[in-house]
């Protein structure tokens, strides 16, 4: 009886340590739900016909929300008014009411992109549609292609493409003041796209990458391209698409007086020879003359002497464009001369160092101007005033490893106003040769000549170029270890640079080819690259 007693603690003990190695922590749920939500029913059912009402209702087997569908959402043709749809939380149910009048015979499409998620772990219901027609039969034609960007190596996404039809109505100022028939977007940065559920007929088909995604062209600031000719529907043609920025037309802007003796006039568009002249009766001694401003599209116009009138009036000509301007004038004090370099510190071999003048510069006294090398030696630049962006221009022969004192003593400048400058100290250094890189190119296949070779950097600024008339091998030094982009483009009008394209005036962009990959350019190091253009 003892050892059958003994027993009893040991099966306790026993018992006691299976319930101690239990886990501690809490329910794991189950797995992740990856399920995207299911559709139950429809009302009316997706690709109706003869569709004659104002509401959809599209029901879930579980709650749904709508995730950026501002983005998402793509109707096409598009509606004037946009249809309210929910729901604005969560619900079972997706409801469209439709606010705009239909069209006849015409099939609508509602593309919902990745806009419809499930409430919980926001499983997208990848690209739904839904289709109705409001004739007796649903539309099923459809076209595609690919969007490039004639300046970038890949296009902006998105970008809507559209087809406006082309019938007793049609015209090209259209695409400036109404949506388009179809619509469209591209997915993803290869520009791929396709129009589907369309009716057969003659279409012009443009892109537009917007700023304010309403689905006109605003040449302000969008991007446009077009085929040349009209699309015709059925086809089995994969077609491409340019998109370039316009040159907007030339327009004078109002001017302003922003000084005792400087008046500022604003313009855009092209203003290769623009010219001012005063109307208004000023003292025989008046004399004025202006600049470029270097970043911004407009011209510096300085005068003198002083006016005490209420008002100048100008004659503003450019080309065979002729604009008369009124400036109203205020009190100002008296601007002083001042010069600043362009670009300070390192500098390379071959480059020129600019100074800019906030005043336009008259001339200059060479002997002024003093250059010396860390080693107390001096350089003798080579002087040069650019009167179009008002820069002094100093080329003087450079040492790698090596630093320059750039010394301007008074008088080295005079202005318009026959001011002259005070003493300016400048310093300048050189790096190794080692510490660039130098980049060998051959090409293969160019079509034509001439052509403009350039190197650029991650955010499309030319750092090197060149240009040809016929095909040689080209050699790029000093270049800054990074990685670059390699183009040419086809100067065909023979201008010395890329020129956009015009929609109404039916011309495409001159034509950039980007090398197949970045260049990766390496301090030290050479590199031989061979560009075979299609």
């Amino acid at each position: 009886m003892k050892h059958r007693l003994l027993y009893i603690p040991i099966a306790l003990l026993f018992m006691l340590s299976f319930v101690d190695c239990a886990k501690k922590g809490t329910p794991s749920g189950g797995p992740r739900d990856s399920i995207p939500p299911i559709i139950v029913r429809s009302s009316p059912e997706n690709f109706s016909t003869n569709f004659t009402g104002n509401e959809i209702e599209i029901r879930f087997d579980e709650y749904i929300k709508l995730k950026n569908l501002t983005k998402e959402l793509i109707i096409s043709p598009p509606m004037k008014y946009a249809p309210t749809i929910t729901p604005l939380s969560t619900s079972k149910s997706l409801k469209i009411k439709i606010l705009d009048t239909l069209k006849p015979n015409t099939t609508y499409s509602f593309n919902f992109g990745n806009s419809i998620v499930d409430n919980n772990e926001e499983n997208p219901f990848e690209y739904f549609k839904y289709i109705f027609s409001t004739g007796s039969y649903i539309d099923s034609l459809k076209v595609s292609g690919r969007v490039s960007d004639v300046q970038l190596v890949t296009p902006e996404i998105p970008t809507a493409v559209m087809l406006y039809e082309v019938n007793e109505d049609f015209q090209d100022s259209l695409v400036y003041s109404e949506k388009p028939t179809y619509l469209t977007v591209t997915k993803d940065s290869t520009g791929t796209f396709e129009l589907t559920n369309l009716k057969e007929g003659n279409y012009l088909m443009i892109a537009l990458k917007e700023k304010d995604n309403d689905y006109t062209f605003q040449p302000q600031n969008d991007k446009i391209g077009f085929v040349n000719d009209l699309v015709s529907i059925p086809t089995d043609t994969t077609y491409s698409i340019t998109l370039f920025k316009e040159m907007p037309d030339y327009r004078l802007a109002r001017p302003s007086l922003v000084g005792k003796n400087q008046i500022l006039f604003g313009y855009s568009g092209r203003a290769d020879s623009m010219d001012i002249e005063v109307l208004s009766e000023v003292p025989n001694e008046y004399s004025s003359t202006f600049f470029k401003d270097e970043k911004k599209d407009t011209l510096h116009y300085w005068f003198k002497p002083s006016i005490e009138t209420d008002s100048l009036i100008f004659k503003v000509s450019n080309g065979n464009r002729i604009d008369t301007a009124l400036v109203r004038m205020r009190e100002f004090y008296n601007d002083s001369l001042n010069i600043s370099a362009i670009k300070t510190g390192t500098i390379k071999l071959k480059d020129t160092f600019k100074l800019r003048a906030n005043i336009p510069l008259v001339s200059f006294d060479p002997e002024k101007f003093q250059i010396m090398a860390k080693d107390s030696s001096l350089v003798e630049p080579f002087i040069k005033l650019n009167k179009e962006y008002n820069w002094v221009e100093l080329f003087f022969p450079k040492e790698e490893d090596q630093s320059y004192n750039v010394q301007l003593f008074p008088g080295a400048l005079t202005d318009f106003f026959e001011k002259t400058n005070d003493t300016l100290y400048f310093n300048l250094s050189t790096r190794l040769n080692s510490d660039y890189g130098t980049l060998g190119l051959t090409l293969e296949n160019v079509d034509h000549f001439p052509i403009i070779v350039q190197i650029l950097d991650s955010k499309y600024n030319v750092v090197a170029e060149d240009y040809l008339t016929e095909n040689k091998d080209l050699y790029f030094d000093e270049l800054t270890p990074d990685k670059y982009y390699l183009r040419i483009i086809y100067d065909d009008n023979h201008n010395g640079m890329w020129d956009t394209g015009s929609f109404l005036n039916r011309m495409q962009p001159e034509k950039i080819i980007y090398y197949p990959s970045q260049i990766e350019v390496r301090a030290n190091w050479s590199l031989n690259e061979i560009f075979r253009l299609k």
